[in-house]
């Protein structure tokens, strides 16, 4: 058997090679684990999750301030924001998690850490910073880039991303946000409510393509209302720099352009893996321009390599990463077949309010053929909902013919963490009839999940059949109110 530096090395510090590097070290295997940048936590961390939901924070306060009046408070002077304080919460927040993504942690752990470009030299050989490191098994985790588009003077015209936004100088007056994808609608409303005017520009007629085109649409007529300008079914012709401020041309359908103008131009059109300067076609590991090539045991087409995360371009949220890192471990390590399972991945968009899904809804459920029934619960008639003034949304649960969930998606307040009971029921095989005889507690927002349940199983309990059979059994007079 060869002689290897290590049994295993990862490439990439975030959450997918992290989790890989923290289990392997465990088990008692040598680990080794670099990452191109200087710091460990990948770009959820410094420039995703971490960073955004701060922010979303913050401009969710100031949007509760300036609307002290609907809980019955007397109006505030607020001030402008000083976008220099919001950029040092968001540091601060960084920084304190940083404390449990550092090497001094990892190091006690067992894992070796090295900072600096890797690049394969052979199917077991990494270099870098001039030296060769070998392991018998390698997992790539080097996670993924902001895409930009070869829009016509992109080039020569400043512009920010994911990477920028969170360290600006100071608030733009005004902001076009190119795309309408989760982090691009998340960081819309957020500048937005802190005071920033904001157009989106988006290709299509629906924001958050992904989604139900009902509550996608729900979301938009929420940000409308709070100021967002939507430009849709607008394809981008050019963009040019005029010094303080940017223009953006875009194309209607009708062929007519109009002109959009701000201080700064947001590019949020979808991510690229970091896969280029990995040498991988030098070993013939193959790849396309989504990522890495894995099967559902997240390996390669070489068996000793395998890949985690937003580089295998599957589903890019820093939880399927910790998922996917979790199954290389399982494989590399424990020589294990496990294998990966993305029916019941969960997701959850983080605007006000907040879009979560598990599973299929109705537009993955029609592309599938699926027949499926659907019930929904509005969130305006849930007591919690109405005491806390967050009326606006909705659940849909997702059945097929024979009653068993399909997905569930949740448009309303805390709906991320609303999802998660649904999580566990899908997950876990728990019968709905189980679900519904539950006790909640009064009031919760959480109700609404045993209500939506509640409404499939009342048309079969309380069905004209069933007062027939009771009525004939127990002489029921029926109703006393007509």
């Amino acid at each position: 058997m060869p002689d290897y530096d290590f049994d295993i090395g990862i490439l990439g510090g975030g959450s997918g090679g992290l989790t890989v590097a923290s289990g392997a070290a465990q088990f008692g295997a040598k680990t080794l684990l670099i990452e191109k940048e200087n710091v460990l936590g990948g770009d959820c961390l410094h420039f995703g999750c971490v960073p955004s939901k701060t922010l979303i924070k913050t401009a969710h306060v100031y949007h509760m301030m300036k609307n002290a009046w609907r809980y019955g408070l007397p109006g505030v002077d607020i001030q402008p924001v000083n976008y220099q304080d919001v950029a040092k919460r968001i540091q601060y927040v960084i920084g304190t998690i940083q404390k449990h993504d550092s090497e001094e942690r990892f190091c006690k752990l067992g894992v070796k850490v090295e900072f600096g470009e890797s690049v394969f030299s052979d199917e077991h050989s990494v270099k870098v910073n001039g030296k060769t490191y070998t392991a018998g098994k390698w997992v790539i985790a080097t996670g993924s880039s902001p895409s930009v588009p070869p829009i016509e003077g992109i080039d020569q015209t400043p512009y920010i991303t994911n990477k920028e936004i969170f360290s600006l100088d100071s608030l733009p007056k005004e902001m076009i946000v190119i795309g309408a994808g989760p982090i691009a609608i998340e960081m819309a409303q957020s500048f937005c409510r802190l005071g920033t005017k904001v157009h989106v520009v988006q290709r299509s007629g629906q924001i958050l393509s992904k989604e139900d085109k009902d509550v996608a649409d729900i979301v938009m007529n929420v940000l409308s209302s709070e100021g967002i300008v939507f430009h849709m079914n607008s394809s981008l012709v050019r963009v040019q720099d005029h010094g303080p401020e940017k223009e953006v041309v875009i194309k209607k359908t009708d062929g007519s352009t109009e002109s959009i103008r701000g201080e700064k131009i947001l590019v949020a059109l979808g991510r690229k893996p970091n896969i280029d300067d990995l040498g991988l076609q030098g070993i013939s590991v193959a790849f396309d321009k989504k990522g890495l090539k894995v099967d559902n045991r997240m390996r390669t087409n070489h068996k000793h390599i395998f890949g985690a995360g937003d580089v295998t371009g599957a589903y890019q949220f820093t939880h399927a990463a910790g998922y996917e890192g979790g199954i290389a471990l399982t494989n590399a390590i424990l020589h294990l077949p496990k294998k990966a399972d993305y029916t019941y991945m969960p997701w959850c968009t983080y605007t006000d309010p907040e879009l979560a899904s598990i599973g299929m809804n109705e537009k993955r459920a029609k592309a599938a053929g699926i027949e499926y029934s659907v019930w929904t619960e509005e969130f305006k008639a849930n007591d919690r909902s109405l005491a806390e003034g967050e009326e606006t949304g909705k659940i849909k649960m997702i059945l097929d013919e024979r009653g068993k969930p399909l997905g569930v998606q949740i448009l309303g307040p805390q709906a991320g963490e609303l999802l998660s009971e649904w999580i566990a029921v899908m997950n876990g095989g728990v019968k709905l009839s189980t679900m519904a005889s539950a006790v909640h507690t009064y009031p919760t927002l959480a109700e609404i999940n045993k209500k939506v349940v509640g409404n499939y199983f009342s048309g079969k309990i309380f069905s004209e059949k069933v007062k027939k059979t009771l009525k004939f059994f127990f002489h029921f007079k029926g109703r006393a109110c007509e």
